[in-house]
């Protein structure tokens, strides 16, 4: 991929930035740069080494869910100052 002021141009519209010429260039420069460097990296040798996402092995920690507590709906409506059918009535918010 080339990085020239039209690649800049694009990445303004999609970032809604502007970029003064000086910074346009130092951009150009500067992804120039980590492009070469995405690039160094792609020439290493991988073969045999697994993908991973994470430098450490990470486990997720998970538990079984469990209901701990009853069905409360009957509590609940009965604290509310207004309820019809089961539900609670609150005011509008807009017409």
């Amino acid at each position: 991929m080339e990085i020239n002021g039209e690649l800049i141009d694009y990445l303004q519209k999609l970032g809604r930035i502007r970029l003064s010429e000086e910074d346009k260039q130092k951009t150009v420069k500067d992804l120039g740069s980590i492009m070469g460097y995405i690039d160094k990296l792609n020439e290493l040798d991988t073969t045999g080494v697994e993908p991973m996402s994470h430098a450490f092995g990470r486990v997720n920690v998970v538990r079984e869910d469990k209901v701990t507590n009853d069905d409360m709906r009957d509590k609940v409506i009965s604290n509310a100052p207004k309820s019809v059918d089961g539900t609670i009535l609150v005011p509008k918010t807009f017409d």
